[in-house]
């Protein structure tokens, strides 16, 4: 199996980003890619919950997963989505951020909604609270393919090991980290994460980032770490995607995955304990 990833540096403009998203999924495919994958919040980024409530649609409505879909019917492609933001009809108005896995026929094979938030104290100048916009998802997810079953995460949920044990025991071979990691922490824990979650569980992961300066209308905007990157069942980096907005390919060799499962089963060693 080829993967592509993505790397894109979006606006907060869902329009404008499509055209950009669609060329380089249709690079990917034009390069064998059977399995493309975008980042985290694919249709735009943006930091205003107001002009967020103008440009997000609902599922249902939402052009940039309609023309997505459209994309891997005629690729014949598997499209990881990495996440879009979405409109939801909670009583409390919060966004969905919400991963999807596109089928060759175009079709929605699976749905994933971010479980954790990144509400965090990154510097005096950057402080998120994803949560005051988005609700978090509570269901982990493995889709079924005919090439592998694939755990799906979201950015922040790299940190949070046990949703990525659990994925690999309930069957995972690969798990898809789709992100718009920020620059600060990206380039201290982002390679290290992932790496440390291929290692625990025996999987490959799968990572396309967003990377870049990207500008609001307001002119206001946030930076991204980049590297989308490939990692390998044993811990090696295969792909690197660097900082520039592109297309990297990999090609995967599923057997990797019981090799290293069976060089050290940690997945099937677990012991009940007591305390703290």
């Amino acid at each position: 199996m080829r993967a592509g990833l993505v790397q894109l540096t979006v606006t907060d403009d869902p329009e404008a980003n499509l055209p950009v998203t669609v060329g380089l999924v249709r690079q990917a495919a034009a390069a064998g890619a059977g399995l493309v994958l975008t980042p985290e919040l694919t249709n735009g980024l943006s930091s205003s919950r107001t002009h967020q409530r103008s440009v997000f649609r609902h599922e249902d409505d939402d052009p940039t997963l309609a023309a997505l879909r459209a994309e891997a019917r005629a690729a014949g492609i598997w499209l990881l989505i990495g996440s879009l933001g979405l409109l939801t009809h909670d009583a409390d108005g919060r966004f969905a951020n919400r991963s999807f896995l596109i089928a060759p026929d175009g079709g929605i094979a699976a749905r994933y909604d971010k479980i954790h938030m990144f509400d965090v104290n990154v510097s005096a100048t950057e402080v998120y609270r994803e949560s005051e916009g988005y609700r978090p998802g509570a269901r982990a997810v493995v889709a079924e393919t005919p090439f592998a079953k694939i755990g799906m995460t979201v950015c922040y949920d790299v940190r949070f090991p046990a949703l990525y044990r659990r994925l690999a025991q309930g069957g995972a071979q690969i798990i898809t980290v789709p992100a718009a990691f920020n620059h600060i922490t990206g380039a201290a824990h982002w390679e290290t994460l992932l790496r440390a979650r291929a290692i625990e569980t025996g999987c490959f992961v799968l990572a396309p980032a967003q990377t870049g300066f990207h500008p609001e209308a307001d002119g206001k905007g946030r930076r991204t770490h980049g590297h989308s990157l490939a990692i390998a069942p044993w811990g090696e980096v295969l792909a690197d995607a660097g900082t520039e907005p592109g297309v990297t390919l990999v090609d995967l060799d599923l057997a990797e995955v019981e090799k290293a499962r069976g060089r050290v089963p940690s997945l099937w060693h677990d012991r009940s304990f007591e305390g703290p």
